[in-house]
């Protein structure tokens, strides 16, 4: 059995890279417990999936039973992922859409295109605003619960999970995990990378960026080397895939609310790797779309936007010594986000 280890250069540095503790023996002080994970039954018992039949089946079958006892709400973007799962929801449900405020700056508002699966299939919908504010505030019951700094979509998720806990729902149902899944990613899959590509490539914020003492932790990656390069679908459907299942899980359990991912218990192995390079991306889930909404155009998506950078823009940076100053010049707004949430995390125990 491995023991505990407390490591803060270790916590800082793996946060920074993966956005989550990667060894899950460690933590960052001893007063603080382990940051929590996900313990959910199907994510270690997924069904496999072949064909878009199957899928359809599964998630009309999941909806289904999850909204059986009439306590489940919907978390509604303006994406096929949800769109689909929305057409199961019975009538007259509510979908709640997020919807992230820059005050005299207009960003990515998925509010009307989620209002028109709404009409189509005849439910209500709600939008949770999100403030800036709401990070500066909500972290640090989110602290508390994980004992862990967090991805940036935790805050959004956990205030829409207080809603919805206070609109009297007690199961949340989102359209997480088909991108990971079902070859959403199509410009991680676009090409082979090597793995010391892949390390630049996909690492949030590389720890020598930002941190005076740090380690570069290369395990999630060499787990998954094939001959020099990233068996990248094995790296998105077992790291990625449990890095989603915290985030979600945790902030919805945070507010005494059940996730319920109607994708995330499912597995599609093999993927067509070259099917997605010839321009059709996520093949499977697009069909049932197709199939459903027929009349619908398909909207570009960006996974729950998140606009850090008009948020973050005229952020100072940290000022605590374990980072070095001005660390966060050219940093992109999500980048900012993470040494922000670190540092704050820190300040919050006094670590």
């Amino acid at each position: 059995m491995n023991s505990i280890i407390v490591d803060k250069t270790y916590a800082m540095s793996s946060f920074l890279q993966f956005r989550a503790i990667y060894d899950q023996h460690v933590k960052f002080s001893e007063h603080i417990n382990l940051p929590r994970r996900a313990d959910i039954a199907f994510a270690q018992n997924r069904t496999p999936i072949d064909t878009s039949e199957q899928l359809y089946e599964h998630i009309k079958s999941f909806v289904e039973q999850e909204t059986s006892g009439g306590k489940a709400a919907l978390a509604l973007s303006g994406g096929i992922d949800s769109a689909i799962c929305a057409k199961f929801m019975p009538k007259g449900s509510v979908a709640y859409t997020f919807k992230c405020v820059v005050p005299g700056k207009q960003v990515i508002d998925e509010t009307l295109k989620a209002k028109q699966f709404c009409d189509i299939n005849g439910l209500e919908q709600r939008v949770v605003d999100v403030y800036w504010e709401d990070y500066e505030t909500l972290t640090t019951n989110l602290f508390h619960y994980i004992n862990a700094p967090f991805h940036s979509i935790d805050v959004q998720i956990y205030k829409a999970a207080l809603q919805a806990k206070q609109d009297g729902f007690d199961t949340f149902i989102f359209g997480q995990g088909a991108d990971l899944i079902y070859g959403g990613f199509d410009r991680l899959l676009s090409r082979d990378w090597t793995l010391g590509e892949f390390i630049e490539r996909y690492s949030c914020v590389m720890p020598y960026k930002a941190l005076k003492d740090f380690i570069v932790i290369t395990e999630p990656y060499t787990e998954y080397n094939k001959n020099g390069y990233i068996d990248l679908h094995n790296f998105l459907d077992n790291h990625l895939f449990w890095e989603d299942i915290h985030s979600y899980h945790n902030s919805c359990a945070a507010a005494d609310v059940r996730f319920a991912g109607a994708y995330m218990n499912t597995v599609h192995k093999p993927l067509d790797i070259q099917r997605i390079r010839n321009g059709d991306s996520k093949y499977l889930v697009r069909k049932i779309f197709k199939s459903l909404y027929p009349d619908v155009e398909m909207s570009v998506k960006t996974p729950m936007p998140r606009p850090m950078d008009e948020w973050l823009e005229n952020w100072n940076g940290p000022r605590r010594p374990e980072f070095f100053e001005n660390c966060h010049v050219n940093m992109s707004g999500d980048q900012k986000y993470y040494v922000w949430v670190l540092e704050k995390f820190l300040n919050e125990f006094d670590i």
